[in-house]
């Protein structure tokens, strides 16, 4: 058995033409994406597709001022900040479009103690990041190139209050999505080395 050709198509691109994308084709990617597994059937994710100048902006400049203060604290010089969120800034509003991936607690069930608490919210988050790779696999299938992008996570109040999305939506995972800038050779993909992150028993 060899790895199915869509899998292997699915390239992490940051290089688009600057053409948009058909919202006709956003919705069958956010379609896509609905299809992967949930816990109890649920449909704990909600899509935000952006593909505005204003909305790319705004959650731009949002992600980045929280950026801005985490790398501040870490103890960033002034022009190592400003290098990063400036191209930050750039990677996002350069994207021809992009799908924004929030969590709610949706379908999702409530435990009294904490630890239970955490395994359904882990839950959501695993089946948001199988939702995540659906939508990034049908952009392959249809040529488009995609890139998954982990600010979000880092600072979901902030991208949320961004965008004025309800309070419950809280972002998690950032798609950039596009027509593949021609020019762009991704990186070689190295060999999977099974005999290390697999054991048989």
């Amino acid at each position: 058995m060899t790895i199915p050709d869509f899998i292997e198509a699915r390239r992490s691109i940051r290089a688009f033409r600057p053409e948009p994308v058909g919202r006709a084709t956003l919705d069958a990617l956010v379609e896509a994406a609905c299809l992967s597994p949930a816990p109890h059937h649920s449909r704990p994710w909600r899509f935000v597709v952006i593909d505005t100048d204003a909305g790319k902006t705004a959650l731009a400049t949002g992600m980045g001022e929280r950026w801005r203060a985490d790398l501040a604290g870490d103890g960033a010089s002034p022009e190592r900040v400003d290098e990063l969120v400036a191209a930050s800034h750039a990677k996002i509003i350069g994207a021809p479009a992009l799908v924004l991936g929030c969590l709610t607690w949706n379908g999702l069930d409530r435990y009294p103690d904490e630890t239970r608490q955490r395994a359904e919210w882990g839950m959501a988050l695993l089946s948001l990041g199988a939702a995540v790779e659906n939508l990034m696999l049908a952009a392959a299938h249809a040529e488009l190139a995609s890139c998954w992008v982990a600010a979000p996570i880092f600072c979901p109040e902030a991208a949320r209050d961004a965008l004025e999305l309800p309070a419950e939506w809280l972002p998690h995972a950032l798609v950039l999505v596009g027509h593949p800038e021609p020019s762009y050779v991704p990186r070689e993909r190295p060999p999977v080395p099974l005999d290390e992150l697999r054991v048989n028993k």
